[in-house]
């Protein structure tokens, strides 16, 4: 099949469909080709080695991607983060149609929900049948995250939603709530398949603990609960500094590590300065490939989001990758991330945003034996290889692709 991907997300920046979904895709067979931006996301600025222009073509891994620009822009402001997206949304409808080779199926990733603009020109002009994978419920979310609390907005956005869910030929989501919630809203149940991401294999390496340890200085002689990933709003992280208050009087050989960036980074080092917190560490973003150090040391995952109605139906992100590593882990969550993880017999899970049951989950598993966390861990790895691999997900977006084709 000739597969266009059309996301504003792409390699180098972190995106859970990018660079590992179209190289499997062109292993099995298929030519492939990229529409996409700038990349800027999570830093807001373009990355080094790129400069914003009216188009550029590369070549990775043989596979043609072609960036159009966009207004560079990822920080707590809602009007420069509105002017990131409908950037990227007009230029790629005005130049996609120009510039991509036919297609016999469009893969359009969402996040954000105006990316679909020029998808729908795709297929009016050039007779290009879409599908759109949806990662984020909007306008549940940006209500959820605070991006947008303009009622009438709102409005406006869930009003595009429903056209999107019209116009395109096969709604993808990402865990079972997402599916129930569109049916709620009128979607054909026959419409909508559910594939659950992966991470990013190829970029997680682990390593003996030894070796990992020359590597990672600050996480040695101490029991590390690592949360990874994009620290914003939605992951409210303030109930984990608190619950690091209060292992840290009973246990004080725990360390909590962050690794990783977000709007929210430069606030809870300041608050973690400020409670006088010792058992805290802050390290920077750094890519897939080089985390897998910090992920060996590590002896519990923590997966956070707030907790809102919303992220029940929510797989966060890290998920997999945590499942693939084979470390404990510790869910803060509700709803379909948690039935994932105790399906998986991975970890345990806790209440979000309260302190107390999270500080009490990091005591139950501090307690137990070495062999018992150990077990954790590989059952999550052997789950994540059978169930979740990227070769399990691209076998069933190829039968789904087939049969719109």
């Amino acid at each position: 099949m000739r597969i266009l991907i059309l996301s504003q997300l792409f390699d180098p920046e972190p995106t859970f469909k990018g660079l590992a979904f179209a190289r499997e895709l062109t292993r099995q067979g298929h030519e492939v080709e990229v529409l996409t931006g700038f990349p800027n996301y999570p830093g807001g600025k373009v990355y080094p080695g790129y400069r914003v222009k009216l188009v550029q073509r590369e070549t990775v891994d043989g596979i043609s991607v072609i960036r159009v620009p966009l207004y560079p822009s990822h920080d707590g402001s809602s009007i420069r983060r509105i002017l990131n997206y409908l950037s990227f949304a007009f230029v790629a409808a005005l130049l996609g149609p120009l510039l991509v080779k036919p297609a016999d199926i469009v893969y359009v990733y969402h996040p954000p929900a105006t990316v679909a603009l020029p998808a729908i020109m795709l297929k009016l002009l050039r007779r290009m049948p879409f599908v759109y994978d949806i990662q984020d419920l909007w306008p549940d979310t940006l209500a959820t995250t605070g991006m947008l609390n303009n009622s009438t907005l709102l409005k406006c956005v869930e009003l595009w939603c429903r056209l999107i869910y019209r116009m395109a030929d096969h709604l993808i989501v990402l865990s079972p709530g997402f599916k129930k919630r569109l049916q709620e809203r009128g979607v054909p149940a026959g419409k909508i398949s559910v594939i659950y991401n992966w991470c990013d294999e190829s970029q997680i390496t682990t390593m003996a603990r030894v070796e990992a340890a020359g590597r990672e200085p600050a996480m040695v002689g101490r029991f590390n609960v690592v949360f990874a990933g994009t620290m914003g709003k939605a992951q409210a992280l303030d109930a984990v500094l608190e619950a690091a208050d209060l292992v840290g009087a009973k246990n004080s050989h725990v360390q909590f590590v962050f690794i990783g960036g977000g709007i929210e980074v430069d606030r809870l080092k300041r608050r973690a300065e400020s409670m006088s917190l010792t058992n805290v560490v802050f390290l920077p973003r750094r890519p897939m490939s080089e985390i897998g150090s910090a992920l060996s040391m590590a002896d519990a995952l923590l997966v956070h989001l707030k907790d809102d109605p919303l992220f029940e139906i929510t797989l966060p992100s890290k998920t997999q990758a945590y499942l693939a590593v084979g470390r404990p882990i510790i869910m803060a969550v509700r709803g379909d991330a948690v039935d994932l993880v105790e399906a998986a017999g991975a970890g345990i899970c806790c209440t979000p945003e309260n302190a107390q049951s999270i500080a009490e989950a990091i005591g139950n598993l501090v307690a137990m034996h070495e062999d018992v966390r150990e077990e954790m861990g590989r059952k999550g790895a052997d789950f994540y290889r059978q169930e979740l691999a990227l070769t399990a997900g691209v076998q069933r977006f190829e039968q789904i692709f087939q049969t719109i084709i």
